[in-house]
């Protein structure tokens, strides 16, 4: 595994880095050896963040945590990262049945517990109508919602807008 660790003003440090490397080479032994994982420290609010992205050939995990002391957050992330690859096994092992990145006998045993069915409580129909982004956003602040569905004027798909942590927002197009 390869490990990229990025500071956005955020000083990292080769003890920092060492401390990175080794806690993220536990999870080494769940994949193949091509596989990059992308670390990104930083501030926000004067805690300390990482965000941690493993892409394994088309499975992505993603943690990311927050705190006042970055060795716990490490620890925290790992254990997420684990947690993620236990808890979704089976539905990992059946969507990439033949992806050679994934190593699915090292992947722990999830807890015997009741396996909770996935399922759909609400529907929701409604009319796209077109609008440019910043509409959008207006649109999704009346509603009070974290997200908004649209028809991205401009580029005439259907688009989302969000809210992200913070006072900013994102938007997802589709790419063909």
């Amino acid at each position: 595994m390869k490990i990229n660790i990025t500071g956005r003003n955020y000083k990292t440090y080769q003890k920092l880095n060492d401390t990175i490397e080794k806690k993220f080479s536990r999870l080494d032994k769940y994949f193949a050896d091509d596989i990059t994982c992308n670390v990104v420290l930083s501030k926000e609010r004067g805690l300390d963040k990482i965000e941690v992205t493993i892409n394994a050939k088309g499975a992505l995990f993603r943690a990311e945590e927050l705190g006042e002391d970055i060795y716990e957050c490490i620890d925290l992330t790992v254990d997420k990262l684990t947690n993620q690859m236990t808890k979704f096994r089976g539905r990992l092992r059946h969507r990439y049945n033949d992806n050679k990145a994934l190593k699915f006998e090292f992947l722990p045993d999830e807890p015997e517990e009741e396996e909770e069915e996935t399922r759909v409580v609400r529907e929701k129909k409604f009319d796209l109508r077109p609008m440019d982004v910043e509409e959008a956003i207006l649109e999704m602040e009346m509603l009070q919602h974290d997200f908004f569905v649209f028809l991205n004027m401009d580029t005439n798909s259907v688009n989302v807008v969000y809210k992200r942590k913070g006072k900013d927002y994102g938007l997802l197009e589709p790419q063909y």
